[in-house]
């Protein structure tokens, strides 16, 4: 089984790469989890803040941004006391302004995952890359959303990290072609919009077929 050549034997980042990166996120949570996980990661390697994730979802309510939103000094002071995270104020603080700038989206939009797919219109993009060295760091996509989300008021969103988390929610597949997921995350299935079509076609007693567009 060919994988991305991602310099590790260790079994928490594999099965990460095997089972989460690039597989499309649809949940609010876990949307917010990424976002705080890739934040904590400037400066540092990604291995390094997978190997932390359990410690990020005990301390932070398993992600939840209404309950992050409501942090305070106290609770900051409890966070850079965890030495299973990244003491960072600046980082901590910015999560905690992130939450409340997540939950106006929502607000706004419906829904962060609303918000975030729809600058691809619903549609991962699909990359060809051969070797991970033509893995670019940004894009243009990635400079778009993160200077709207700094407009929004978000902190610790440049574009190299609004990379990492568009790769990591699935909007791009940057698996290399060679990599057993890549063809994987390629097969058809149906789109975020698609799904969400049929959700509310179910919930209204109308069953989950593909609706035709």
């Amino acid at each position: 089984m060919k994988r991305c050549p991602w310099q590790t034997t260790n079994e928490i980042y594999l099965r990460y790469h095997d089972e989460e990166w690039g597989t499309p996120v649809h949940n609010e949570n876990k949307h917010f989890e990424f976002l705080v996980l890739e934040s904590a990661q400037a400066g540092l390697s990604w291995s390094t803040i997978v190997m932390k994730r359990d410690h990020y979802r005990k301390a932070y309510d398993h992600f939840d941004p209404v309950k992050v939103s409501k942090y305070n000094d106290q609770k900051i002071r409890k966070l850079l006391s965890n030495t299973g995270i990244v003491r960072n104020r600046r980082k901590i603080e910015s999560s905690i302004n992130n939450a409340k700038c997540f939950l106006a989206i929502q607000k706004e939009f419906g829904s962060f995952d609303r918000y975030i797919w729809g600058f691809v219109n619903d549609k991962p993009i699909i990359n060809r890359w051969k070797k991970i060295s033509e893995i670019p760091a940004r894009t243009s996509l990635s400079d778009q959303i993160g200077k709207d989300l700094i407009h929004r008021g978000f902190r610790f969103v440049g574009s190299t990290i609004i990379y990492a988390h568009l790769q990591a929610i699935g909007i791009v597949n940057d698996h290399i072609v060679t990599c057993f997921r890549y063809k994987e995350l390629c097969s058809p299935s149906p789109s975020p919009l698609l799904q969400r079509l049929c959700r509310n076609r179910k919930q209204r007693g109308g069953g989950s077929q593909v609706p035709k567009l």
